[in-house]
């Protein structure tokens, strides 16, 4: 009998990590007592994907916001200090910014709009317009903003982000001073010592900084990318991913994890003699419609994750096929041929009119926002997500 399901994706019930656990046990125990609890068999090209915040947490990757201050304290000592592009948190940003605040004596603090770079609106495009205000050319100060269009709250959070970030940093004892701009070479008007803070355009915005005068430049991925007095720290991101755990704490991004999935991998081909892949993932890369919002707050969705799932999907378009080249055809006979076509397919699709419409996505991209959305955010108890079928197609 032909199988009648394709890809399965189970979310894996397990313990409440804390510091110092061993996670690889954890996680290869967690497997196998599901598979005989739920009856699913272990094959090779499964998935396991775990979330980042567990690895983190068994990491004890943790920061305070002493730590951040004395690493701000240390790069930029008494200038007035320009943070730009923030995105809209309180979850990813707020402890980081209070942090930093005591480490300075005057942020200028400079906000893109209408909107962060994931897609937290300040104001809308539509009151833009209707103000005709040019937000490519237009720099507002703090005053002018509000002038132009009030007080505005976020509508998921209730949030004044603009009274928010300013009163972490006065409340720190700083000066703050507030502008719009979504060129970043406009701080340098105020000063020229910047922190970039945006994550997916922070090389460019750098580089641009650099190039046009700045003295002093760095990004959040340069703050705690080493330890500072027995923090946490994240070598390639720094406070990039990082999460509000406490009021003065924030849990950092996981470290240099590919250890511990190919630890995980070689655990269950010795118990069981398949070869799974294992991967550990963050925020998925994946936009709201109705919220305007980009997902993908961390620097990267997958910051390890083992061979076998590197590279992009190689797929045909079924109903391409179905539609055009073997329109002629049905029942048995379109099954038989679109399966042929499928086992004789190029090794690389890239251009095929019969690809057209499929996702060229990185694998880590595509299988961490199914991950992300299995998981969840909030309390379903399931940080591991065992996915099967990923890789099969209609032959199999």
């Amino acid at each position: 009998m032909e199988r009648a399901v394709g890809t399965t994706v189970r979310g894996l019930r397990a313990p409440i990590i804390n510091k110092g656990d061993n996670l690889e046990d954890i996680v290869v125990e967690t497997v196998i007592n599901a598979s005989e609890a739920e009856g699913f068999t272990i094959d090779d090209q499964d998935i396991i994907s775990l979330t980042e915040s567990i690895v983190a947490r068994a990491q004890g990757n943790y920061a305070t916001v002493d730590h951040i201050a004395a690493d701000v304290q240390e790069k930029f000592g008494d200038d007035t200090v320009g943070i730009i592009f923030p995105i809209l948190s309180r979850n990813r940003f707020s402890t980081c910014l209070r942090g930093i605040a005591k480490g300075v004596k005057k942020i200028v603090l400079m906000l893109s709009y209408p909107a962060d770079e994931v897609g937290n609106h300040l104001v809308s495009i539509d009151e833009l317009d209707e103000k005709d205000v040019n937000p490519w050319t237009d720099v507002l100060t703090e005053s002018e903003f509000r002038e132009y269009f009030g007080f505005k709250t976020h509508p998921f959070t209730g949030v004044d982000y603009i009274d928010y970030y300013k009163g972490i940093v006065e409340a720190e004892g700083a000066a703050c001073e507030v502008i719009f701009s979504n060129n970043a070479k406009t701080i340098l008007d105020y000063t020229k010592s910047v922190l970039a803070c945006d994550i997916h355009t922070r090389l460019r915005t750098k580089r641009m900084l650099t190039k046009h005068g700045a003295e002093k430049v760095y990004g959040l991925d340069d703050l705690l990318s080493e330890p500072i007095d027995g923090s946490g720290y994240n070598t390639a991101y720094g406070l990039l991913g990082s999460n509000k755990a406490t009021e003065d704490e924030v849990k950092l991004f996981p470290n240099e994890c590919q250890p511990l999935v190919e630890g995980i991998q070689a655990k269950i081909k010795e118990i069981t003699g398949k070869t799974i892949e294992v991967m550990v993932y963050g925020d998925g890369a994946f936009k709201d419609p109705a919220g305007k919002i980009w997902e993908l707050a961390d620097p990267v969705v997958s910051p390890a994750y083992t061979a076998g799932l590197e590279g992009t999907p190689n797929e045909i378009k079924l109903k391409y096929l179905a539609d055009n080249n073997f329109s002629h055809l049905h029942g048995d006979e379109l099954n038989q041929a679109i399966s042929e076509f499928i086992e004789n397919k190029n090794d690389n699709l890239v251009g095929a009119m019969e690809a057209q419409g499929t996702t060229p996505r990185k694998l880590t991209d595509l299988i961490g926002s199914l991950s992300d959305l299995t998981s969840g955010s909030g309390d379903k108890g399931t940080p591991f997500v065992y996915i099967q079928g990923y890789f099969d197609n209609y032959t199999k």
